[in-house]
């Protein structure tokens, strides 16, 4: 069946193991170039990161498939210089690598953030000044209550089992994934923390359940988590989330203890004791505090990815609990 694709190139765009598109190639009949192009494409901004990419891996072990591949895309993007061109087996791993590094980065700023909590040091302050270092930057430096998504998740787990499968085992990448999935239920142990553990018939809103703003998505993202440990404490939730609610419906299910908007997001707020705030919509950026602080029996808002100031909304009369950040008002 591959005998009419003769001369043709064969460019795998999925994230396989590493090794695949040798693989690939051979049930073709080795008669073709091969390239791996590892996906890059970003959820939510797709087309921009295909036709601006900031690079592009090209994995191709023949100078045919690197040229091919390269008119190919040049319809789409002029600059030569994205491209980085290196075998097969190269790319498909620098793609892995490239999100574990990533992935590393958002749980160590994480681990200290959970050490500022326990020191009663802003986190804020700590982050700035690691980021101004040149050595390590700002980007992927901000704590927050876990990351999801179907590709960096999955990559992150495709890695650890090509290591697994090379024989060599990663303690780095077991202990990623494992701060991962404890950050989700951060703002759950604040939560517990704040009303003393005396969660059973509490109301609690929450802002956003796609697993980051601009998509409807929901693939391993912390609100799942989150919400099964509101769940099993009783705890009655009030979402809000301007795209991702089909997605909660298909992984959920209709349930009594769920309320779900997406129209107003103060709606979510009425009646509850609390708002977590999950996922940084830009809708949810510049709230009315003073609205928030009417509806919110309990007054507590617990910030998932640090967007808010922790004294101002103190000043509004609202207790703050963030990702290695807090304030309370002085007086209510």
């Amino acid at each position: 069946m591959f005998q009419e694709y003769s001369g043709a190139v064969l460019v795998n765009n999925s994230t396989f193991p590493v090794g695949e598109t040798e693989r690939l190639h051979s049930l073709m009949g080795h008669q073709h170039s091969r390239v791996a192009l590892p996906d890059t494409l970003e959820e939510g901004r797709a087309w921009l990161s295909f036709t601006r990419p900031v690079r592009w891996l090209l994995g191709c072990d023949d100078a045919m498939g690197e040229q091919m591949t390269r008119e190919l895309l040049r319809a789409f993007n002029r600059r030569s210089e994205v491209f980085q061109c290196m075998p097969c087996r190269a790319a498909e791993l620098t793609k892995l690598a490239i999100n574990g590094m990533l992935a590393t980065r958002i749980s160590y700023m994480n681990e200290i953030a959970g050490l500022a909590d326990t020191l009663g040091v802003d986190v804020e302050h700590v982050r700035q000044g690691m980021g101004a270092d040149t050595r390590i930057g700002f980007e992927y430096l901000y704590p927050g209550c876990g990351f999801g998504g179907p590709n960096f998740s999955r990559d992150l787990m495709r890695l650890a089992d090509v290591q697994s499968s090379s024989g060599r085992y990663s303690a780095l990448l077991e202990q990623v994934m494992d701060i991962n999935e404890q950050k989700k239920e951060t703002l759950f142990r604040k939560l517990w923390g704040f009303f003393e553990g005396d969660l059973a018939g509490k109301t609690v809103a929450i802002w956003g359940a796609a697993f980051k703003p601009g998509t409807a998505r929901i693939d391993h993202a912390p609100v799942l988590t989150l919400l099964e440990a509101l769940w099993a404490q009783g705890v009655t939730v009030k979402l809000h989330d301007p795209a991702a609610i089909p997605a909660l419906y298909s992984a959920v299910g209709q349930r009594n203890d769920l309320m779900t908007f997406e129209d107003d997001p103060y709606l979510a707020c009425q009646g509850a004791d609390a708002l977590m705030l999950v996922t940084e919509w830009k809708a949810y950026w510049n709230p009315d505090w003073h609205r928030l602080a009417s509806l919110l029996r309990e007054k507590l808002i617990l910030d998932g990815r640090n967007i808010y100031d922790p004294a101002f909304v103190a000043s509004c009369g609202l207790h703050y609990r963030g990702i290695g950040r807090r304030a309370d008002p002085t007086t209510l």
